[in-house]
């Protein structure tokens, strides 16, 4: 019987940190490309008339199927991570997430209502099983006394918005300017590049699959019953349900981008700079821009400049709920423009997604990184695909507030949005004192 590998710290790596965060930090990036890429152009494509290639859908309609999709997207990392840890273990689950994605795209490629629909549904179940597998191999790569995990977890988002960034300019370009299908095949081409390089880079993630338990031969063990926990496990994962609620509501305000505000962009908004005319779908990569070149270095030295003293996870979902809620609350006078027929500038926008990225950068990273440092060692997969359930709930919500676009006016839209985000904040700060000792000394 072969003997457990005690898996050694790679400290000669990638800027620092395990070589394998260099494979996933790719793999992901060319996921959220394809993500991203479609998702900016799935109302749009949906509400465009038949004669203009588009499915003629009303914007309820419209707003109801992204929002099942959203929903789905993330709610299927559950059973994802739950495959990973009984059958086929992260690895698998990863490659085969990405081939399923893949299809997906490429089903959408074809231009029939069919073919539509199941792309969509493959893409559910590919990134259910990418998704949270990426994740948890990131934390593996790192022994459980490592400073540098939360480092690790903030260069692995920087590819997430990598992608991003790129997705709307590439492929929403292609899709609006070229031709709706051609956008999504361009998707589907990302997800094969980032595959390519997943396989290619497999020996880079050999520690982390070590730590998991994980062999060519094993794809996955487990060490027991999963609800068999210590009265100590049971706190933190109480901990991670209650954090649960409030990412719920912070994905419900922030995945607007995708829907209402994504209308309020193509339809209200003076697309021009400079004398060019420049398709909505780039409003898309603001949040990324502001991301890579700048906030999240920023952000990330300011955490670190107060060592310490910094807050804790609980008190930084309350400032990224803040954050966004401000941002709809710039929103809110542009929205009483447009009801006198005006076309807003860009600036109103551009300013809401500056807004909305401090938010994100408060909470998701944050997100990711604690739910790996509370959840028991063996449903860690599990419990990573029940956080990205909360995203999935913030989608679904998303996706009613764009069916609301026509309906209710939008300074109520987008005023109530921000106030539910207000009180959330001052909900969860109240509740800080009690989740920290839920967390038993966790930060």
């Amino acid at each position: 019987m072969a003997q457990p590998v005690t898996p050694q710290r790679d400290t000669a790596g990638w800027f620092g940190h395990p070589r394998g965060l260099s494979t996933l930090f790719f793999t992901e990036m060319w996921e959220r490309f394809s993500f991203y890429g479609l998702k900016a152009l799935l109302i749009l494509f949906m509400t465009a008339a038949v004669t203009k290639g588009g499915l003629g859908f009303t914007d309820q309609r419209a707003g109801n199927v992204i929002g099942w999709y959203g929903f789905g997207v993330y709610a299927s990392a559950i059973f994802g991570g739950l495959a990973a840890d009984k059958v086929f273990g992260q690895y698998r689950s990863v490659l085969m997430g990405g081939i399923i994605i893949a299809l997906g795209h490429f089903s959408m490629a074809v231009p029939t209502v069919p073919t539509f629909y199941l792309g969509l549904c493959l893409i559910v179940v590919g990134t259910g099983l990418l998704k949270p597998n990426a994740s948890t191999m990131v934390g593996a790569l790192y022994d459980p006394e490592d400073a540098r995990r939360d480092a690790g977890f903030s260069i692995f988002y920087v590819g997430i918005n990598v992608g991003a960034f790129v997705a709307p300019l590439v492929v929403g370009t292609l899709g609006q300017k070229v031709n709706w299908h051609v956008g999504f095949a361009c998707a589907g081409v990302g997800m094969i590049i980032g595959l390519i390089q997943y396989v290619a880079g497999k020996p880079r993630l050999m520690p982390a699959l070590e730590r998991l338990g994980q062999t060519d031969t094993h794809a996955a063990r487990s060490a027991g019953p999963w609800w068999r926990f210590q009265r100590d496990e049971w706190g933190r994962v109480a901990a991670i349900a209650v954090l649960f609620v409030f990412s719920s509501i912070f994905w419900g305000a922030f995945e607007q981008a995708s829907s209402s505000l994504n209308l309020f962009a193509d339809r209200l908004t003076r697309n021009t700079a400079f004398g060019y005319n420049f398709p909505s779908t780039w409003y898309q990569s603001l949040n990324s821009m502001f991301m890579i070149f700048g906030l999240a270095p920023l952000i990330g030295w300011f955490w670190i400049r107060l060592g310490p003293r910094q807050p804790s996870s609980p008190v930084k979902f309350a400032l990224g709920l803040f954050f966004v809620g401000l941002g709809f609350v710039l929103i809110v006078p542009a929205a009483r423009m447009t009801q006198q027929g005006v076309l807003v500038s860009p600036w109103w926008l551009i300013g809401l997604y500056f807004l909305h990225t401090i938010g994100e950068l408060c909470l998701s990273p944050v997100g990711l990184s604690i739910v790996t440092k509370l959840a028991p060692a063996r449903i860690v997969g599990f419990m990573m695909g029940w956080w990205f359930l909360s995203i999935a709930v913030g989608n679904k919500l998303a996706g009613m507030a764009g069916g609301l676009f026509e309906t209710l006016p939008l300074p109520k839209l987008f005023g109530a949005v921000a106030g539910v985000t207000f009180v959330a904040a001052l909900i969860l700060l109240a509740l800080t004192p009690w989740l920290r000792r839920l967390m038993g000394g966790v930060r």
